[in-house]
């Protein structure tokens, strides 16, 4: 199972497009939507939590820290943030484990799993950077929702494409989100 968690932060529509590409590639998921985040959702994009539940596989609470992906015993083999929040980022860097995001990024790092975070934040501050920098140190990959426009993007579609290719270009999941810079012409 991949865990995809969506926090408080602009961006949720690279959190919605990983988890539908996730499931387009036949992965399970687990899903953990923020209290925020749940308002930027409909903000955003005009969608509800329980749109994005009938996506993922599994849902668990912000708010449970008895859920099982809280513990190292359960197997789950990934786990994404997108978008994720300075204050996430921050509780994750500095051992803070209050919710069920922070806390399975906190199993993800102890357990050596593959964790990425998608900050969606600028400018940055050096605490920021520092925190990021952190995080790198024991294994986490910040994947910032910085998109290229080599592959000439037509709309946002194509913009939010390329961030949720990029994470599963990290999570080394095949896809066709966005055509790959191959030197002079793009394939």
């Amino acid at each position: 199972m991949i865990i995809v968690a969506i926090t408080g932060a602009s961006g949720v529509a690279y959190g919605l497009k990983v988890l539908e590409s996730l499931k387009k590639c036949g992965k399970e998921t687990g899903l953990v939507v923020t209290e925020p985040a749940k308002l930027i959702l409909d903000y955003e994009l005009g969608i509800q939590l329980e749109d994005l539940k009938n996506i993922a596989t599994y849902y668990y609470d912000s708010k449970d820290l008895t859920a099982s992906i809280n513990s190292g015993s359960c197997l789950f083999e990934s786990m994404v943030i997108v978008p994720c929040t300075m204050k996430t980022l921050s509780a994750i860097a500095n051992g803070y484990a209050d919710n069920a995001v922070t806390r399975a990024a906190d199993v993800s790092l102890k357990e050596r799993r593959k964790l990425i975070l998608v900050p969606r934040e600028t400018p940055l501050r050096s605490v920021h950077l520092e925190n990021m920098l952190k995080i790198s140190k024991e294994g986490g990959v910040i994947l910032p929702a910085m998109p290229g426009f080599y592959h000439k993007p037509k709309n946002l579609d194509d913009i939010t494409n390329f961030i949720a290719g990029k994470v599963l270009d990290v999570l080394e999941i095949d896809h066709e989100l966005f055509n790959r810079w191959s030197g002079n012409e793009i394939k």
